[in-house]
C-alpha cells in the first residue's frame, strides 16, 4: 500500500463510501471516519497529489474539482447552517492525494 488512501481504497473500491456527490472526474463522500459531526471528503477521480503538486492534472480539473466543493459546501450550509472547507499540504497531507474535507459542527460535541 502506498500513501494515497483515495486511489489504493476509495476509488479502486476496496472501500465502499456512502456518496454525496460524482461526476465524471469528482467523487465527494462521507468520510469513513469523521472527525466532525458532518465530515464529507471531496476528491478527484484521478491521481493529484496535492493543491501545490497538481502533477499531471489536466487543464480544467482543478476547476471542476473546487466546482464540486462549493456544491457540497453549500448544501452542507444550507443544511446545517454553517460549514468549513480544508485541505492540507505538506506534512499535514496524510494521503498524497489532493482532497477537501468539507465539515460542520463541533468535534468534541
Amino acid at each position: 500500500m502506498t500513501d494515497d488512501f483515495y486511489c489504493d481504497e476509495v476509488l479502486s473500491g476496496k472501500t465502499a463510501v456512502n456518496v454525496v456527490l460524482e461526476t465524471e472526474t469528482v467523487l465527494a463522500y462521507h468520510h469513513t471516519r469523521p472527525f466532525w459531526p458532518v465530515h464529507i471528503v471531496v476528491i478527484p477521480k484521478l491521481h493529484v497529489p496535492s493543491l501545490t503538486n497538481l502533477g499531471e492534472a489536466p487543464e480544467g480539473l482543478l476547476g471542476e474539482l473546487m466546482d464540486a466543493v462549493r456544491q457540497v459546501a453549500r448544501s452542507v450550509e444550507e443544511e446545517h447552517g454553517a460549514a468549513r472547507v480544508l485541505t492540507n499540504l505538506g506534512r499535514y497531507q496524510d494521503s498524497k492525494h489532493l482532497h477537501f474535507h468539507v465539515n460542520s459542527g463541533d468535534p468534541r460535541a
